[in-house]
Order: C-alpha cells, then structure tokens, then sequence
C-alpha cells in the first residue's frame, strides 16, 4: 500500500483538526496504508517565520513530502482562509514539492460560512505545487467533533459518515481498495 504523510496544520496543541487527523489516520491503517503524522505546530516557529530553508526541521518535513505517495493536509480555517503556519511551511517547500502526490484537503471551523475556503484558499495552492489529483476535500463543522476527557474522539454520525467516504475516495485514489467503495462494486 501506499505511504501517507498527515499534516495537521493547527497551531493549537490541544487542537480539533489535529485530533481529527489522527482519527481519519486509523482508517487510513486499517486499509493498509502506511501514515505519517506532521503537526507543523511543531517545527520551530523561527524556521517557519524566519524562511531558514535549511533548519532541519524544514529539511525534514521536505524529505517526508518527497517520499510519500499522498497528502492529507488538514487546517483549521481562520477568517475564510487556511492556517498561517501552515502557508508558512507551505512556502518554504519546494514549488512541485506535490508533483505525482494525490491529495486529500480538509478544514474544520466554526461556521459554514467557511465551507468554501478548501476550494478558494487552499486547493489553489496545492494545485500551484503540482499535485496530481486533489480529491474531493471536506469542512468539519466543529460542533460535530467532541473531544472526550480521555482524548477519545467522537464525530457527528452525518459529518463521520461524510469523512469515512473522502477518505475511502482518496484510499482509491492512491490505489488502495476501500470499504465502502469495494462494497458498493
């Protein structure tokens, strides 16, 4: 199967959208893909604001861009538009670094009034980077993601479902068989 890198790019430590990754890279392992989690919270804010392309930390979080078959790219939206430490480590790749990737776009935030920044903010700038297919992303709704006591997660049935088929599409779009889709073969 193919190799995933998961990139929270949340700010937040105790964040919606990285608990909600995390989540979707179980699935992701039951259908035997390999995962890779990268919070850019924590690259060093000095690298990142900075531009040191040669940080190690940026030369790492480059190396692992290169060496997987796709990108989950996760963000929280804030005033319509992706998260500035995540645009920040996105600079700081290489222009094609998503050349032959497949890629999966995904947003959380408060307001449906921000449904739309996966499509005007962010897929553009995936798209500039050469992704080879950006599938079909999804917004999360906050409230439809509780965060227990024990660091459990539950989603919304409605928003659960939504998120299983995304990721079941992009599975199959890195060649992977997915249950719902070989289900409904």
């Amino acid at each position: 199967m193919s190799t995933v890198l998961s990139v929270s790019g949340s700010p937040s430590a105790s964040s919606r959208t990285k608990r909600l990754l995390r989540h979707l890279d179980g699935q992701l392992r039951a259908q035997g893909h390999k995962v890779i989690p990268l919070d850019v919270r924590t690259v060093p804010a000095e690298a990142l604001l900075g531009a040191d392309f040669r940080h190690p930390a940026v030369v790492e979080a480059t190396e692992l861009f290169a060496r997987v078959d796709g990108v989950v790219v996760g963000t929280p939206v804030y005033k319509a538009s992706y998260s500035g430490v995540l645009k920040a480590l996105l600079d700081l790749l290489p222009q094609y670094a998503l050349t032959g990737k497949t890629v999966l776009p995904l947003a959380t935030g408060g307001s449906t009034a921000h449904v739309l920044a996966i499509d005007y903010a962010l897929r553009p700038v995936l798209s500039s980077m050469g992704a080879a297919h950006i599938v079909q992303g999804w917004f999360t709704l906050d409230k439809d993601i509780t965060v227990h006591e024990d660091g459990t997660l539950t989603v919304a049935p409605a928003a659960a479902e939504a998120l299983t088929q995304v990721v079941d599409q992009f599975s199959a779009a890195l060649g992977g068989t997915a249950p719902l889709l070989a289900a409904a073969s």
